[in-house]
């Protein structure tokens, strides 16, 4: 173990993890209902790659115990590979070695540094911990859950979807989701704050937590990275909550938004924006037979785009997408350096940007071509490339086509959840062994024209 480059121990973790927990979701005091190993296998693989996409009802499947096996799975896919990614993100593209992790000295991108890992691991799990209780206090208090009956499953039912909400998860105990809080708004705004601090990350929260620079006192002096989150986190969720309103005002003929009133509407639509930055709750129905396909588009455009380095989410980050609207707006003033809010950007950053990007794309291009092959063209195309999004962004949405699919196509998103979930960078860095830093062969240059 102490021989494999970090990108392969965090692939090699993520893939034991699952098999362990499809075993513990496949025993028989797990569930209460017959559940195959296939079906704990893509439930275990959904957990840990905190997508939220279910062949079973994890609520009337599972039993107590598998519940709480799925809310573990849950935990260590949203916090273990947030910490994975931010202790370690400095030693993805250097193939160094897990033994150096410690006693190199070196600091990676986090500005932690090595000697301060595991004060940065208590300071996660201490934030985590305390927002997935203090909204699981305040769920119980604003009514959610109140149709269960007993006291003890109420309160787990709260706990539950707290752990799910901040880790991004989706995976409710009821089978149409949240759509039960579509007229509680107190209880959406709660579930919408944990996902949104969920999907921030680690450097965002300290950065806010320091009394020195704290919002908006000291805007000036909070760093780029925090800049940039908060500032693009606002801009989307008001994209998704204004565009869902336009849409959905001129769909007559779909009926999730008509059969809501004027506030139902107006709440559920900033609801489904915030679930969209990979959360994957849903207050109202998804499909083309309940919204418009221009409201579909603009969800995959949230979902693509995804949640924050360093969060629970999954997605492209926020912060690949500024930089590379930041190198448009560069080239087409003519610009030499890529300038974002003040700041030059390495240009290093703009080409793995791109590169993300572009094979991000890619993969969800050949998912939605796998799926096709053999498929009985149940679902439009529109609902086979939202799905494959879903599914690579780690959010969870469904729009009913994932009880249509067969084998290989639950297969192909399983492996769309996890290469969605590991990043393929990282994954990339994980196959092929890096090449040297350093070379002395130098290529002529030539133009071409673009």
């Amino acid at each position: 173990m102490s021989r494999l480059t970090v990108p392969q121990f965090t692939a090699f973790c993520g893939a034991l993890v699952i098999v362990v927990g499809s075993v513990l979701l496949w025993l028989p005091w797990s569930h209460g209902y017959p559940v195959s190993y296939w079906q704990a296998l893509f439930t275990a693989t959904s957990a840990v790659t905190v997508t939220g996409l279910s062949i079973i009802d994890p609520g009337h499947d599972l039993t107590g115990f598998g519940q709480l096996i799925l809310m573990v799975l849950i935990l260590i896919g949203g916090l273990g590979l947030m910490a994975i990614s931010i202790y370690l993100q400095g030693f993805v593209h250097q193939g160094a070695r897990l033994r150096r992790r410690v006693d190199s000295g070196e600091r990676i991108l986090d500005q932690f540094g090595v000697g301060g890992v595991g004060r940065t691991f208590w300071h996660i799990a201490r934030v985590a911990l305390g927002l997935t209780i203090a909204g699981a206090l305040l769920l119980f208090l604003l009514g959610f859950a109140a149709s269960e009956t007993s006291l003890p499953r109420r309160l787990w039912f709260c706990l539950f979807h707290a752990a799910s909400a901040y880790n991004n998860a989706g995976f409710s105990l009821w089978s149409d989701s949240l759509k039960g809080i579509a007229a509680n708004l107190p209880a959406q705004l709660v579930v919408m704050g944990l996902i949104v601090s969920g999907g921030l990350g680690y450097r965002v929260h300290a950065e806010l937590r320091d009394g020195k620079n704290w919002f908006p006192l000291r805007w000036r002096r909070l760093d780029l990275q925090a800049k940039v989150v908060l500032l693009s986190s606002l801009l989307l969720i008001l994209v998704g909550w204004f565009g869902l309103l336009f849409y959905e005002s001129f769909n007559s003929a779909r009926v999730s938004f008509q059969d809501l009133s004027a506030a139902e509407r107006f709440w559920g639509a900033l609801f489904q924006s915030v679930s969209a930055r990979t959360a994957g709750f849903q207050t109202i129905p998804l499909g083309l037979e309940h919204i418009s396909g221009e409201s579909l588009v603009l969800l995959m455009l949230l979902m693509f785009i995804g949640a924050s380095p360093g969060g629970t989410g999954g997605g492209l980050k926020t912060s690949t997408m500024a930089i590379l609207l930041a190198a448009t707006a560069s080239t087409l003033r003519r610009r030499e350096d890529v300038v974002l809010l003040s700041r030059t950007v390495d240009t290093k950053l703009v080409v793995q940007a791109t590169a993300l990007v572009v094979s991000s794309l890619l993969f969800i291009s050949a998912m939605v071509l796998l799926i096709a092959i053999g498929s009985n063209r149940e679902f439009t195309f529109l609902e086979s490339l939202f799905t494959c999004i879903s599914a690579f962004a780690t959010v969870g949405f469904d729009v009913g086509i994932l009880e249509k699919l067969d084998f290989r196509g639950q297969l192909v998103l399983m492996v769309g959840m996890f290469v969605g979930r590991l990043g393929l960078l990282l994954l990339f860095s994980a196959l092929v062994q890096p090449f040297p830093k350093t070379t002395l062969v130098r290529y002529p240059r030539e133009q071409l024209t673009v």
